[in-house]
């Protein structure tokens, strides 16, 4: 059994065969015109690379995954701000509205002990006691 020829040999040890000449001759060293590298392709150093085209789907996607993810990192912190903001605004407004309350009994104690007062004295002077509301001091009149 002997190969006729190298027609017939198989393409695979053709491209074997080629590939260990490429390596015997890369141990031999460079050849003298491979010595020295050389630039075949002429560049313009006036011409500006093209920008490469932008898929404006791909950007939008890509603006909300950011987004979606900025906000995922920030929501613990903001919802701290807004809860200290919360706290502080709450304990103003509630001590205003305890202030105003306080205001407002300690008027209303006053008036109803001014009123039994008066309706006492009225009642130990034998005076008809007078109706509520209405000042019962004679210096008011």
């Amino acid at each position: 059994m002997s190969n006729g020829g190298r027609s017939e040999q198989n393409p695979l040890v053709e491209r074997v065969d080629a590939l260990l000449r490429r390596h015997q001759q890369a141990e031999q060293g460079p050849r003298r015109d491979e010595d020295v590298p050389v630039l075949t392709e002429i560049v313009d150093p006036q011409a500006r690379p093209a920008a490469p085209a932008v898929d404006m789907k791909l950007v939008e996607a890509f603006a909300d995954e950011l987004e979606t993810a900025v906000l995922l990192r920030l929501a613990p912190e903001l919802d701290r701000l807004f809860e200290e903001r919360l706290v502080s605004r709450l304990g103003d407004m509630l001590e205003q509205v305890l202030n105003d309350m306080r205001t407002e009994l300690s008027a209303g104690v006053h008036r109803m002990v001014r009123e039994a007062i008066a309706a006492s004295v009225a009642q130990a002077l034998g005076a008809p006691p007078a109706p509520a509301g209405e000042k019962t001091d004679p210096a008011d009149k």
